[in-house]
């Protein structure tokens, strides 16, 4: 597609977006219907979805342009619903039920994170009493929390994105006024980020009645949670130092020591069947009975930085969710720049409802919660692997950005700066 082309159909795109997100925040606008009870998907998505982002977005089945020069889209795909979006400029390349409502296990930890994040420092503490962690669901996913042990914000959130840990997420929710509160307050986020598909029953995505999200609101949720610092680092973090229990030596000191924990998602510590991904730098994973494997993952290549969503894929394979979503990054890369986008992913309630003010600007976190500094290309990753060790880290990548969306006199930043963890090699393993 010739480049003027190219941006006219981008300028459409963004103008469609703006226009639904005001239609779709204006007194009596149809919203998307209620989240039904059940917690069994229907074997079939609806013949009608949300058309949050284009109308081809809210269609059954796949949405993609494959006009000349672009690549065909990956064979043996069977996920429910998988979406393939630029994260800089939001363009939706291709999409397959993408508003489809579906269970979504561990990766609803997105939204836990984008909204309790910049609630502490790192450094606080907290001493763990038995109540944190009432309610932590059988089966969970557990870090390996102990209670009367003290443990930082840091560890905590180590902990929820390495191990999917629900006695981590459970301990934050504690200190955050309890879970209703937190499920409450990640509600709200939700709706302020358009995410609209989205109700969180469990603020770690244990398996509950009427708790959904769908492949557009997780790539939605995780385009705001990258724009964090702090978000981008524990996503993108291989392997880390967790404290343990505190015992007394033989001379009957007392002594805490740690354990190591790595992160559970596959792409980006790989797997005896799955290498590490080229480029990969997170975002999240999740796995239950009743949504079955999800992923969400973040990757850049020459410049280019695309996010993933893949849920439920109906093959039983050993981490097929995984090699599905390999398989679409494949091709995004190849698509992007030549492919016609099908929808846009939209900005947060706020950016739009500000543009009506005169004069008015969007804050620097309000594409995605505290700014961080845009652009801030010296960010260092934390507790990464050790430079020999498998997908170690290496120094950041400043992902060039700066295209404004402009509402009504009002500014909205699309393209933030985001230093990706260099993931592009994988290193030897032992």
């Amino acid at each position: 597609m010739p480049a003027p082309q190219k941006t006219a159909v981008r300028s459409l795109l963004v103008t469609s977006a703006v226009l639904l997100s005001t239609a779709l925040t204006a007194p009596g606008a149809v919203a998307a219907p209620s989240p039904s009870p059940s917690t069994s998907p229907s074997a079939t998505p609806p013949a009608k979805m949300s058309a949050v982002g284009g109308p081809r977005l809210g269609q059954p089945g796949t949405q993609v342009n494959l006009a000349g020069g672009v690549p065909v889209l990956p064979k043996g795909l069977s996920a429910r619903s998988w979406i393939v979006a630029d994260a800089e400029s939001g363009e939706v390349l291709a999409a397959h039920n993408a508003h489809w409502r579906l269970a979504p296990a561990s990766t609803l930890k997105m939204l836990f994170a984008d909204t309790l994040l910049p609630k502490w420092p790192r450094s606080e503490k907290h001493k763990v009493v038995p109540s944190d962690l009432a309610g932590v669901g059988s089966g969970s996913s557990m870090v390996g929390i102990k209670e009367d042990e003290t443990y930082t914000v840091h560890d905590l959130w180590l902990g929820v994105f390495l191990r999917s840990g629900n006695d981590a997420v459970h301990v934050l929710s504690a200190m955050n006024g309890g879970v209703e509160n937190t499920v409450r307050q990640m509600n709200e986020h939700a709706e302020e980020l358009q995410a609209l598909d989205t109700h969180a029953v469990s603020p770690d995505g244990y398996d509950a009645p009427g708790q959904v999200s769908s492949a557009y609101d997780l790539t939605l949720i995780a385009r705001s949670g990258l724009q964090k610092k702090d978000f981008r680092e524990y996503c993108s973090t291989v392997r880390a130092k967790f404290p343990g229990e505190t015992k007394k030596n033989k001379k009957g000191k007392k002594v805490r020591g740690s354990f190591e924990i790595q992160n559970t998602n596959r792409l980006l510590a790989g797997a005896s069947d799955v290498p590490v991904y080229q480029g990969i730098a997170g975002v999240k994973n999740g796995n239950t009975t009743n949504a079955g494997a999800t992923f969400t993952g973040v990757a850049e290549r020459d410049g280019k930085v695309l996010l993933v969503t893949v849920m439920n894929p109906e093959k039983d394979e050993s981490n097929e969710v995984y090699k599905e979503t390999a398989k679409l990054f494949d091709w995004g890369f190849k698509a992007a720049g030549k492919v016609e986008p099908v929808g846009e992913l939209v900005p947060p309630k706020s950016a739009v409802q500000g543009a009506g003010r005169p004069g008015a600007s969007a804050a620097p976190g309000e594409a995605g919660g505290a700014a961080d500094g845009a652009g801030a290309a010296g960010s260092k990753p934390v507790a990464s692997a050790p430079a020999g060790g498998s997908g170690g880290m290496g120094v950041a990548l400043g992902v060039t950005g700066g295209v404004l969306v402009l509402l009504a006199g009002g500014v909205f930043l699309v393209n933030r700066r985001w230093p990706l963890p260099d993931l592009v090699r994988r290193r030897s393993r032992p």
